[in-house]
């Protein structure tokens, strides 16, 4: 069976039979769980099976005795039902299982069989290995087709899975699944064959349909005027109507309009039904809407874009009806209107309502056009006469505005639709149980009783008493009225109890017990059971129940069982060894044969009815039947669901494969979806036969059904018509089960028979009924007044009809916890008229949390219109007050909906969320303009002078270094057009430059300079230059574009005198002919074809983009893709010299194009001819020459010999060295221009290049001076230079800040604004998150309190809601956005090569793909975008660029747009307090009214109004001494602890003041700890938050002072959790150290946490609304307050950490079990803790807190063992612990002289959570050829992954070269 059938095979039958017993209204309808029952027979899908899979299968499986069983229309297979034991296939016998033995059997591990080869074999055990050999043809399809560049092998090694961790070879490619186990493949087949079979239904579904005579006939007249298709079941009434849309919309299209055609059902499943057979006939936009879909709560936004998009909607009638009285559409919005089974348009069904109350109110030309369908137009028990009939028809016509339309020549039609066979079955009348029925029906009496006891009205009586003081302790016991109290439970347990005494009448006291029993198990699998009063009681009764019921059936059984014990040879009279659910006469039956026999017994003996004994005899008729399909229809939910229950346990019956399939109640949700897969799987023949109530009797089109059983008589001729209507193949059966001498029977029978000939005649000739035309049997739609109440605005209305409904609605909107279950209360009062009829008027009490409480009604007629009436008077009220929008839908404080989702329709993130993404372009101050850098080589005008300002960079080092070098560098200054700021100046950025060492480095102004214009000209050459070499990008001087909106220059100053520029180092530089060099200037490595960058770049060392495959120069560290040197000398740029050796003077050298002094090479640059790259010269070894032999450095095995260092140019390079005598220049490479503003050296690991200061890690080159070339720059001008990029984009941000800050205008320390826009993400030392937090709080706080003052009508859920919309994250986004924030933001990590220096912009090539936070889309999208620019700049004059090119794109996620703007709150909160944070609020665009003068509503109690009983029944001392506070208004305090299931008595409860305290608490405690904790890191201040103010922190605080004992309840379920929390606290109390801070064991009840904020809101409202009031009496109250050194971190983040660190994928899996939750942790893959608790998120942290245990011990077993293990080896080498990583493949691919090994990704998938690659590699070896793949084991990271395959190739290399 595929994997979906055995998960419905045991359901948790629970929910089902909770409401089993609740005959349900044939309206909303749903299918049951009990969908698929265990079948003893094995599923017929494994014939399904590619035969050949068994081909080779072993011996070794052993043979099962269970009979195979296939579906008997496989007619290949059919011969081996015969066999019925084994089956052979290609001489292997194969043994069909039954599922739980087959489940066993594939579990076990396996291996495949190696391929004969001569390596040495493994032993097999043949018990404990199954081994499978599979044909090699299953993977030929996908063999090679997965890499086609991959190289095919014979085959791949991998880990044996075995435990023996051997090597093994398997013969084709890797596959994923090719070595899992066998049961992974059965599913596939079985999958793919679903699949298959599944396209076919598909393809025969779309064939169209081509119409029928009849059918154009029907639809022509529907085409002119609205119709009823009154046609048989069958005859293709959906066609009409698909043709029909057709029609309309091909009319409107026409015109140029969009058609909106509705298509309505009466019942769910046919929703989904007939919206697939319009989707698949007409392929428009069909939308398909129930009510489990939650349109309920779809505002009109959300169902204007369903109309927008869709031309069909098919919906149940209800939500049509629901939509049009909330004006979301209108009547003349819709084009067609088609009621399907619209003979349900009678009374108050939604049909009829839909047509009275808005089709018939719609002026004529308006209305749509109306198609009704249906089998009988009149839903009733029959009709009397033709007249009757007549009369219905009539008025069915006139609530329709149609006209019947029926067929007059039957022939065509009986020609298509085939009639079933109908067949009477006659049963014997049931023997009454009379003793069980009486004991069953004395305990609904005493139920009764009980429920009567405890009943409500009594126990408000009791509060009463308590209220005014009367005996404490009495009343304690009867403490709280649960909304759930054994009353509630009562009406429920008296519904099963009749359910179950209705199955013993009906099935048989089998049948009862079987009921009797799923209701137990369900209620006691309950998650409410631990704290609902009601579901306890039932059980209590429920258990006598099923033990009374067993105990008869035990009897009955022993009494059998004694007669046979001679044959049987044992006695089962104890009642305990009756196997559940077993027939009690325990003698197998095999066969029908018998079947009589024992059901006969079963039936004598009252355990079965003859009815169900007549059932299965007509059952087993069909058991040869090769295409059975059968419907079996029921009239009680109980009945659907236990007697696939009685099939399954029969053997004989063991053919049928049966489900139920029930209406829906309201009480569970999903169940439409199981409904579907239960039709769908009868459609396919997975099912074979439906028990099924009245749901399927309407519309349900099941071609292949070939029998329909009615097993209770149908109530109507509708149902009748109907049901047989089911039957839909020709030839079926249409099997009738009658009472033998049960008139009333017959009389139904006949009377079906003859309605439905007069209806057809009565369609045909119309009988004339003028005489009838003003009598009350006819019908006249005459739409009646002044029982609505409309919203003008919109046209929205509620009426008599749908006051009720709507009242109800609203009160389950209200805000309210499992403890209290809002509903409204109606109190009748009768109102006696001596001589006039009694007339009534009704009370409504609401909720204490709507806006007002009571509401008297008017007097009326009867007392459903007194409800209604009042309840219609209510809405009024409510939408006056506001609580009811315009649409009259409860207003749920929100403008639009969608606060919660993450994405929109199209699936993309939505604004406000942190993956919502855009590109900004980076800003720039605007104090950096100036367009004198646009000055230049067209003007002629030396004359003219620009006066410039110079500020001098100052760097001053912390610390020391022993490498030289650093300190050694030049001096610069940087001249702009305009004068900076003064806090730029005050500001020192700290540049992390080496390990030890730091530098502070500043700008200092010295002076105005006035340069000319050809001065100026040279300072921008030289600064081009200077920045090329730096940021590695090939620009010239006199062509690069320069952009006015960042204009400064880099100057080199004269060390002595800074106030001066060094002029001689600028023309210098500038006029050096090197230049022409393309070696000389940037990127090099373009000229010489290698794409390798030499300095500048990215991240990586030496910044190059792509290795291509080879690694770094063992000795020298230098990574070597190398260009050939004949590249350089065919350019001519080195000279062709004849080696003269000897002729060089000392202290000269030869260089690759001049010859210098040795002394003055030392600290310049020199770059090497051969390769490009740059190195400083760091000395001249005048003991080294090139004929020096070639060392090997320790520990390294160079790639090959070379005998000096002339040999290995000579064989690396091909330099042939002229000048060998000369000495050897000792050189270090260039390093690339680095990001000094991160920290970089703390947890580095010391990579090469950034620990200079460690000589050991510095590495050394040794050069020929002949192959370099002297660089014009020196060493200490680049090292400088190098910083400059870091010093100017810290002070472009601080311009930038500063600019912002005079924006807002209002005095804030501008470093403190720019903590404010620089992210984490920066990896500088300050970031926003600090100030974000305290900004958020502060926030949140300000707007709750003017939301609180402003609106004293709105309910917490509804301030929650206006809070949300305030202070989301999108809607702080769009401040953000509105206030051009994005540009100030500093939101990605500075990386040099990103960086755009005046002149010098940055090149987006394929090699500088920092992605820090870029993928390479993002950077493709920037690179277009700015290739687009520059397209279009062709108008800009030449060395012009407009502002979006010079500054680099960046993306900033929507959030943090958000972060930033409560950033600044905060930063505005610390330096300015209230008045500052506030005027930055009123500057961003948050509306709130922050004078107190103008607040109103200074409390939601006014004093005075709460009863004296309620203030005498309170203890105001107690709570006031705990709180050490003296309460002015004591209305607050008693509201505060009030909750909302107290019995209203005009006190609101506490839920208000809990929404203002909840902010107000956040506020002052987030404030104390960033006040208190200023060093402390944004994570663990958030931490420390999270734990300072959470519920559970909250609710110990207030069980420590009591406060508890105070709270107004009335709910002995809540009474219970809290005792049970308090008696946690105690024992955690006693632990030693213990701190819980929110991560106790026990999870708080919310209630206690919720007292403790309202009680800080009724303190903040009660002292004038002053916080520092509250502060007062709470900051003793949270003591002890959390620390840094007392936060615990959660165990769940904390394992979630350790796993990251680790690499190691975690997983949870999550069941339950009844009311038991069970988590379970898995550490890659590995199983290491379980936990359970009643709650799941307390046993996901149990788990988590055991798998960290589990863990730490795993460790400390290990590093034991590692100690052992060293300390055994002290004296031998330490490479014990050595690990084999691609690493040591690398080196012996080096050693080799291989190319480096390939690898391939074989497999990548999993959970975002517990992702696991699997990678295989191979490498060519150049003696033996390319070697097979070695696949490793899934690894929860590619690196992991990659060891893992490198160490089985490492081992495959051992062997072949040992």
């Amino acid at each position: 069976m595929d994997a979906a059938d055995t998960s419905i095979n045991n359901p948790s039958p629970s929910s089902y039979w909770l409401d089993a017993c609740e005959d349900i209204s044939c309206d909303d309808l749903i299918p049951s769980e009990f969908i698929q029952l265990p079948d003893t027979n094995p599923p017929q899908d494994v014939t399904t099976l590619d035969p050949c899979f068994f081909d080779g299968v072993l011996d070794s499986i052993p043979t099962l005795d269970a009979p195979l069983t296939v579906s008997q229309d496989n007619a290949c297979l059919k011969r081996a039902h015969d066999d019925r034991k084994n089956t052979d296939f290609g001489n292997h016998k194969v043994g069909f299982v039954d599922d739980d033995k087959q489940e066993r059997f594939v579990k076990r591990p396996r291996i495949e069989r190696e391929r004969e080869r001569p390596c040495r074999k493994r032993p097999r055990d043949h018990d404990a290995v199954r081994e499978i050999r599979r044909k090699d043809h299953h993977f030929n399809g996908t063999r090679g087709s997965r890499d086609m560049d991959w190289r095919e092998g014979r085959g791949y090694w991998e880990r044996d899975r075995l435990g023996t961790n051997d090597l093994v070879f398997r013969p084709g490619s890797w596959e994923p699944g090719s070595n899992r186990d066998i049961k992974g493949h059965v599913d596939k087949n079985l999958d793919s064959n679903q699949q298959e079979l599944k396209k076919d239904e598909s393809k025969k579904k779309v064939a169209k349909e081509h119409a029928r005579k009849y059918q154009l006939d029907v639809l022509e007249q529907a085409k002119n005027k609205n119709t009823i298709a009154f046609l048989e079941t069958g005859a293709g009434k959906t066609l009409i109507a698909v043709l029909l849309i057709k029609s309309v919309y091909a009319d409107l299209h026409k015109q140029g309009k969009k058609m909106l055609a509705v298509f309505l059902v009466p019942k769910v499943p046919l929703v989904y039904q007939q919206a697939e057979v319009i989707r698949d006939q007409t392929g428009y936009q069909v939308g398909h809407y129930c009510g489990e879909m939650g349109q309920d709560f779809w505002d009109a936004r959300r169902w204007h874009r369903e109309f927008e998009k869709k031309q069909v909607l098919v919906m149940t009638a209800q939500i049509l009806l629901n939509i049009l009285r909330h004006s979301i559409i209108k009547m003349e919005a819709i084009n067609l209107l088609i009621l399907d089974e619209c003979h349900h348009a009678v009374k108050k069904h939604p049909y009829s309502l839909v047509m009275s109350e808005f089709y018939h109110t719609t002026t004529k030309e308006k209305r749509p056009s109306v198609f009704g369908m249906t089998a009988s137009p009149v839903n009733l028990k029959g009709v009397s006469s033709q007249v009757d009939c007549a009369i219905k028809i009539r008025n069915l016509e006139t609530k329709l505005d149609s006209v019947v339309c029926t067929i007059k020549d039957r022939k065509e039609l009986e020609k298509h639709v085939p009639m079933p066979i109908e067949t009477v079955v006659e049963y014997d009348k049931a023997a009454s149980l009379w003793s069980l029925h009486e004991q069953i029906k004395q305990m609904e009496v005493a139920v009764e009783k009980a429920a009567q006891s405890s009943s409500r009205r009594s126990k408000w009586q009791f509060m009463g008493a308590r209220d005014a003081g009367g005996v404490k302790d009495e009343l304690r016991q009867v403490y709280g009225v649960s909304e759930r109290t054994e009353g509630d439970g009562a009406a429920n347990l008296i519904q099963k109890l009749r359910a179950i005494n209705y199955a013993l009448d009906e099935l048989g006291q089998w049948c009862a017990y079987k009921v009797a029993e799923s209701f137990l198990t369900a209620l006691q699998s309950d998650e409410r059971a631990n704290f609902q009063l009601d579901i306890k009681f039932q059980e209590s009764y429920l258990s006598k129940v099923v033990s009374l019921l067993q105990c008869q059936l035990s009897e009955g059984a022993a009494l059998q069982n004694n007669a046979e014990v001679s044959e049987k040879g044992s006695e089962t009279t104890c009642l305990d060894e009756i196997e559940e659910g077993e027939l009690p006469d325990s003698h197998a039956v095999s066969g029908g044969e018998h079947v009589d026999v024992v059901i006969g017994a079963a039936v004598a003996d009252g355990k079965v009815t003859p009815k169900v004994q007549s059932l299965i005899q007509i059952l087993l008729k069909y058991q040869h039947m090769d295409d059975f399909r059968a419907i079996i229809f029921v009239e009680r939910v109980v009945a659907a669901l236990v007697l696939p229950k009685v099939f399954a346990e029969l053997p004989s019956l063991n053919f049928i494969n049966s489900a139920s399939l029930i209406g829906h109640n309201n009480s569970q949700e999903m169940r439409t979806s199981q409904m579907q897969d239960t039709i769908s799987k009868f459609r396919d023949g997975r099912v074979t036969l439906l028990v099924a109530t009245s749901v399927a009797e309407e519309g349900l089109d099941i071609r292949q059904c070939n029998v329909v059983i009615r097993f209770d008589l149908a109530k109507t001729v509708l149902a009748y018509i109907q049901s047989r209507g089911r039957a839909r193949k020709p030839g079926s059966d249409y099997i009738l089960m009658v009472e033998r001498g049960n008139l009333s029977h017959e009389a139904f029978l006949r009377n079906a028979r003859n309605s439905e000939e007069t209806l057809r005649k009565e369609a045909i000739e119309r009988t004339d009924l003028s005489h009838l035309r003003d009598t009350s049997k006819l019908i006249s739609i005459e739409p009646t007044h002044g029982t609505i109440y409309q919203v003008e605005s919109t046209g929205a209305v509620v009426s008599l009809n749908s006051a009720v409904g709507l009242i109800h609605f609203y009160c389950s909107q209200l805000p309210s916890d499992r403890y209290s279950i809002l509903r409204p209360e109606f109190t009748m009062e009768r109102h006696e008229k001596p001589e006039g009829p009694t007339e009534f008027s009704c009370r409504l009490q609401l909720p204490c949390n709507a806006p007002f409480e009571r509401l008297e009604g008017p007097v009326c007629s009867s007392m459903r219109i007194a409800q209604q009436a009042v309840c219609l008077d209510a809405c009024k009220k409510l939408h006056e007050m506001g609580a009811f929008t315009d649409m009259l839908l409860p207003d749920k404080g929100s403008k639009g909906e969608g606060e919660k989702a993450d994405e929109n329709d199209e699936g993309d993130p939505l604004p406000g969320t942190a993956r919502h993404r855009e590109f900004y372009p980076e800003g720039v101050a605007n104090i950096l303009q100036g367009d004198w850098i646009l000055s230049g080589r067209d003007e002629c005008d030396d004359s003219k002078l620009f006066h410039l300002y110079m500020y001098v960079v100052k760097c001053f080092n912390v610390g020391s270094t022993k490498d030289p070098f650093l300190t050694q560098v030049s001096e610069f200054a940087v001249l702009f057009g305009n004068e900076l700021d003064a806090e730029v100046l005050s500001m020192s950025t700290e540049l992390f430059i080496a390990r030890t060492m730091t530098t502070k480095a500043s700008l200092v102004f010295r002076g105005c300079i006035e340069v000319t214009k050809s001065q100026l000209d040279s300072l921008k050459s030289f600064h081009v230059r200077l920045m090329s070499i730096v940021l590695d990008v090939d620009v010239e001087p006199s062509t690069t574009p320069w952009d006015p909106a960042k204009a400064y220059l880099f100057v080199p100053v004269h060390g002595v005198k800074e106030e001066e520029i060094d002029w001689d180092i600028v023309e210098n530089i500038i006029k050096t002919s090197a230049w022409n060099n393309p070696l000389q200037r940037a990127r090099p490595d373009v000229f010489l074809g290698t794409n390798e960058r030499t300095l500048g770049g990215d991240r990586r060392e030496y910044g190059y983009g792509k290795l291509r495959g080879q690694k770094s120069h063992p000795t020298y560290g230098v990574r070597g893709a190398v260009a050939q040197f004949d590249v350089v000398k065919a350019s001519g740029l080195v000279p062709d010299r004849v080696a003269n050796g000897g002729d060089l003077t000392h202290g000269k050298l030869m260089m690759a194009d001049s010859c210098t002094n040795a002394q003055d090479l030392v600290g310049r640059i020199v770059t090497a001819a051969h390769s490009g790259k740059r190195f400083y010269v760091d000395s001249v070894r005048y003991e080294m020459t090139a004929e020096n032999s070639f060392p090997r450095k320790d520990g390294y095995l160079g790639p090959l010999e070379y005998t000096s260092y002339a040999d290995y140019y000579k064989q690396k390079y091909g330099v042939e060295l002229k000048y060998k005598q000369q000495p050897l220049i000792r050189g270090r490479g260039v390093s690339y221009c680095k990001n000094l503003l991160s920290p970089r050296f703390e947890h580095s690991e010391g990579h090469e290049g950034e620990s200079e200061d460690t000589p050991d890690k510095t590495y050394y080159v040794f050069l020929p001076p002949e192959l370099c070339f002297v660089h014009p720059l020196s060493g200490s001008l680049v090292r400088g230079a190098q910083r400059l990029p870091s010093i100017m984009r810290r002070v472009e941000s601080m311009l930038l800040a500063v600019q912002l800050k005079n924006v807002i205008n209002y005095t804030v320390p501008a470093y403190k604004i720019l903590e404010a826009l620089t992210a984490a993400s920066c990896q500088e030392t300050f970031c926003y998150e600090r100030a974000e937090l305290l900004g958020d709080a502060y926030l949140k706080w300000v707007v709750s309190r003017y939301l609180f003052l402003k609106h004293p009508q709105k309910h917490e859920g509804q301030l929650t809601r206006m809070r949300q919309q305030m202070v989301s994250n999108m809607v702080l986004y769009q401040y953000a956005l509105s206030k051009g924030l994005q540009s100030y933001i500093q939101a990605d990590r500075f990386a040099p090569s990103r960086w755009a220096a005046p002149g010098v912009l940055p090149v987006f090539d394929e090699d500088v793909k920092e992605t820090d936070f870029l993928s390479d889309q993002d950077i493709n999208a920037i690179t277009e975008t700015l290739t687009a620019n520059h397209d279009e700049d062709d108008e800009l004059e030449d060395g012009e660029l407009d502002e979006g090119d010079s500054s680099s794109y960046r993306v900033l996620s929507s959030k943090t747009l958000a972060d930033v703007v409560e950033a600044l709150i905060g930063v505005y909160y610390v330096e300015g307090g209230k008045q500052a944070a506030n005027h930055f609020m009123k500057w961003v665009g948050i509306e709130v009214d922050f004078d107190p003068a103008t607040e109103m509503g200074t409390q939601t109690v006014p004093a005075g109004s709460v009863p004296d009983s309620i203030l005498r029944s309170v203890d105001f001392d107690s709570i006031e001494g705990s709180l050490n506070f003296k309460f002015c208004d004591r209305s607050l305090l008693v509201e505060a602890i009030t909750h909302a299931s107290r019995p209203s008595t005009g006190v609101s409860c506490y839920q208000r003041l809990e929404f203002v305290g909840d902010a107000v608490l956040d506020h002052l405690i987030t404030k104390h700890l960033f006040f208190m904790y200023t060093d402390l890191p944004p994570g663990r201040l958030t931490d420390l938050r999270a734990a300072a103010v959470n519920n559970e922190n909250f609710a110990r605080v207030a069980v420590k002072h009591n406060l508890h004992l105070h709270l107004r309840h009335g709910s002995s379920a809540l009474e219970k959790q809290i005792r049970d929390f308090v008696k946690e606290v105690e024992s955690e109390v006693s632990k030693p150290g213990f701190n819980s801070f929110g991560l106790g064991d026990c999870k708080a009840p919310k209630v206690l946490g919720d007292i403790v904020e309202s009680i800080a809101g009724a303190i903040f409202l009660d002292s004038q609304r002053n916080t520092s009031f509250v502060w007062k009496v709470f900051q003793p109250l949270l003591q002890p307050m959390v620390t840094p050194e007392t936060l615990p971190m959660h165990p769940v983040r904390e394992l979630q950490e350790r796993c990251q660190q680790q690499a190691e994928g975690l997983e949870y899996k999550a069941t339950r079990n009844g009311n038991l939750a069970t988590v379970q942790v898995f550490v890659d893959g590995v199983q290491v803790s379980i936990a359970q608790n009643p709650q799941k998120k307390m046993a996901q942290k149990l788990a988590a807190r055991n798998a960290l245990a589990a863990l730490k011990m795993k460790e400390t077993e290990a590093a034991a063992a590692a100690k052992e293990k060293e300390n055994e080896e002290n004296g031998k080498k330490k490479n014990g612990s050595q690990t084999f990583t691609r690493q040591t493949l690398n080196d012996i691919c080096l050693r080799r002289n291989w190319p480096m090994p390939l690898y391939r990704c074989v497999s990548e998938g999993g959970p975002a959570h517990a992702k696991r690659f699997i990678f295989g590699v191979r490498v060519n070896t150049c003696d033996k050829g390319w070697t097979d793949e070695c696949v490793g084991e899934p690894m929860p990271s590619v690196k992991k992954a990659k060891d893992s395959a490198a160490v089985l190739l490492l081992e495959l290399l051992n062997r072949w070269y040992a």
